[in-house]
């Protein structure tokens, strides 16, 4: 066994804790069962590094298919581009206006107590404006994430990577063909940037970038291929990384399937866990409790079921080592 794995085994035994090692177990189960699983990520993970141990899952095939936010999935390839440039602020929360200012002025984007380099978010407009202008050309329409795999393939990137390139759950997706949705894409860097493009003639139609329900239809199409039922396995899990539009977004497949296309054959998420330091409270959907989930028509009774109130940032690199028998 793993120091990790024996650790939260030996002293993970209440509370938020044991929810933590009961969600491992039963995903491991999950897997074992022949299901697949589908990963959100919201908040900043991908500018908090989890793309180190993110990558590691996506690798050993632990993880299937990922739904994110826009900022998490440029984050990643900001990361591998410009880590060496990135500062850190010790003392983020005693900055005044005046030193958010400063930040600005020299071009530093502030996450939490991390400042991302403006410098890097141009390199990849540049390069992000010939893969649009040629999705458009062909007549293609893409993923976001699929303009990005296409970045990353480039032969003339890697010479600008200052991390190592297994520590980039994007390079571990494109690698393994993973699925990446994006639901409100248009609300991160790049989408911005896209926008503005489109605007200013670079591009010739917001076509060669799928829409929001395009999305969905493609998520549709891959749960149905994926979710295992008729050969016996169960059906999808989902592991859900924060709250916010990349969970919710993904999860409602499942109720479009069986509520408004009346595909009745169509099971239930088959496993879920939430990660989220949200709480239940004046109709707030992040926080809310797994069983509210039934009256949407996203999980069943039996489905296993876990809501782990903590802080992403630390309990997901635990939940993942303990995966990968770290």
């Amino acid at each position: 066994m793993g120091a990790v794995r024996d650790f939260l085994d030996h002293h993970y035994l209440h509370f938020n804790s044991r929810e933590v090692v009961a969600s491992a177990r039963a995903y491991e189960a999950h897997l074992a069962a022949g299901g697949k699983m589908l990963v959100s990520l919201a908040g900043a993970m991908s500018t908090a590094r989890i793309g180190r141990i993110l990558s590691r899952m996506i690798r050993a095939g632990k993880v299937h298919a990922i739904s994110c936010t826009g900022a998490n999935l440029e984050e990643d390839v900001f990361n591998l581009l410009a880590a060496n440039e990135y500062e850190i602020i010790q003392d983020w929360r005693a900055l005044s206006a005046e030193d958010e200012q400063a930040l600005y002025d020299r071009g530093m984007n502030r996450v939490t107590d991390t400042c991302i380099p403006e410098t890097v978010m141009r390199h990849l407009e540049k390069r992000l404006h010939g893969v649009w202008e040629r999705a458009s050309a062909a007549g293609e329409r893409r993923l976001p994430s699929e303009n990005l795999y296409e970045i990353l393939g480039d032969p003339t990137l890697a010479q600008h990577f200052q991390i190592p390139p297994e520590d980039s759950w994007m390079l571990a997706a494109r690698e393994a063909n993973l699925p990446v949705f994006t639901p409100g894409w248009e609300d991160s860097t790049t989408g911005n940037m896209f926008a503005a493009a489109v605007l200013a003639g670079r591009v010739p139609s917001h076509d060669c970038v799928m829409s929001g329900t395009a999305q969905m239809q493609r998520l549709i199409e891959w749960y149905r291929e994926n979710n295992g039922v008729a050969q016996g396995h169960p059906s999808v899990g989902f592991f859900q990384v924060g709250g916010g539009i990349a969970g919710d977004f993904a999860i409602c497949a499942v109720p479009t399937m069986i509520q408004d296309l009346a595909w009745d054959d169509t099971p239930f998420w088959g496993y879920f866990a939430q990660i989220s330091d949200a709480v239940t409270s004046y109709g707030g959907y992040s926080g809310a409790v797994p069983n509210e989930k039934i009256t949407w028509g996203k999980l069943a009774v039996d489905t296993p079921k876990f809501m782990i109130q903590s802080d992403a940032t630390i309990v997901a690199p635990l939940i993942f080592g303990y995966l990968l028998d770290d």
